[in-house]
């Protein structure tokens, strides 16, 4: 670990477990924000995973969560069958704060300048925060870097492929409840309305859904109005009786408690590292509910990013890749339930066995 910046607390790191092959904290030259760039794991390829702008209360927050977000990657790009590797990188935008256009666009150079020292073992896309313009500024500074504008020659940003795999996601997760993938009636329970949480509540409330949502944005309660959904705040989305809920926002939802007020039959969305700690995948499992792991629900992005970025890529491919990760929900549910376990290690399963079979002889 190459550690640059001064600290009164590592607090936030202690008991999180290290495996990672590499991790860069700096300071942005330009800047003066600390970047975190963590590369967890090459075996099956070049690391790739969005770079998150966020607000913290500490830095070492931002390193924490970078830590446990690419690691996810790792996961989440093998158990795609991508020929990637798992990587993250996070910037700490202190409590408060807000980046003027210039700010943000002299952190962006400083993390390509970041990514550029690493000599290739990472390439960083857009995440929470940043967007494909943002990637524009990366690629002034290193060539490791993909979703770029198609302005620009790039395939622009993953969030409809994202939307579109956990959509076939949900509709694997209905089909394993209830005997049938059947949208129509069903009560769907969305928290978080962003880029990819909006998409998907505008495809279910299309599909005949009967949606309650939720934001930390009090201006997305416009977009619900214009579904015809129910707005409820966000302390209290996840006590709504539904079929399922849907965790659209940022990671850490699933706590204890949150999963002992949970009043639904099923829990698939798109937000990374949902389980505040491992053992809620056996806590939702004792609950009698269906939990499909979020790195393998949200790998739509990650799979177009990849895969459309190829030469000559066909986009009917594409698609087909993304629509296939209902597929591989419900094997993951097949699995859990024939072998006993949760779903969590099911999906842990399917991607160990990818990366161990990459692993040098």
């Amino acid at each position: 670990m190459t550690l640059t910046h001064p600290t009164t607390s590592l607090d936030a790191l202690i008991g999180l477990p290290f495996t990672h092959e590499r991790v860069l904290i700096t300071t942005g030259i330009r800047s003066g924000l600390v970047i975190t760039v963590a590369v967890h794991s090459t075996r099956l390829g070049q690391a790739l995973g969005g770079a998150r702008l966020w607000q913290y209360e500490n830095w070492t927050d931002a390193v924490a969560d970078a830590l446990r977000l690419s690691a996810a990657m790792t996961l989440k790009n093998a158990a795609a069958g991508l020929n990637l590797g798992g990587g993250k990188s996070v910037i700490h935008v202190p409590l408060g704060t807000e980046l003027s256009e210039a700010e943000r666009r002299d952190v962006m150079l400083d993390l390509g300048d970041a990514i550029e020292s690493l000599d290739g073992a990472y390439m960083t896309a857009e995440d929470v925060g940043t967007n494909a313009e943002s990637m524009a500024i990366v690629k002034e500074r290193t060539d490791h870097v993909c979703g770029l504008p198609a302005a620009s020659g790039g395939v622009g940003e993953p969030a409809d492929a994202t939307a579109a795999g956990v959509y076939a996601s949900v509709l694997a997760t209905l089909d394993a409840l209830f005997g049938s993938r059947e949208v129509s009636g069903r009560h769907i329970v969305i928290s978080g309305l962003g880029q990819v949480g909006g998409r998907l509540a505008g495809e279910l409330a299309a599909a005949g859904a009967r949606l309650t949502v939720s934001d930390v944005n009090l201006g997305k309660q416009q977009v619900a109005a214009g579904l015809g959904a129910t707005w409820v705040p966000v302390d209290e989305v996840h006590h709504v009786p539904a079929d399922l809920f849907v965790p659209c926002g940022l990671g850490g939802v699933l706590t204890a408690r949150v999963i002992g007020e949970l009043n639904v039959l099923g829990v698939v969305g798109a937000a990374n590292n949902q389980l505040a700690q491992p053992e809620g995948a056996a806590q939702l499992d004792a609950r009698g509910i269906l939990w499909a792991p979020d790195f393998v629900v949200n790998a739509g992005g990650v799979i177009y990013l990849a895969l459309a970025s190829e030469p000559n890529a066909d986009r009917a491919v594409v698609t087909e890749r993304v629509a296939a990760i209902g597929d591989v929900v419900a094997q993951i549910f097949t699995d859990a339930r024939e072998q006993g376990i949760t779903t969590l290690a099911a999906a842990e399963r399917l991607a160990a066995a990818r990366l161990d079979a990459a692993r040098p002889r």
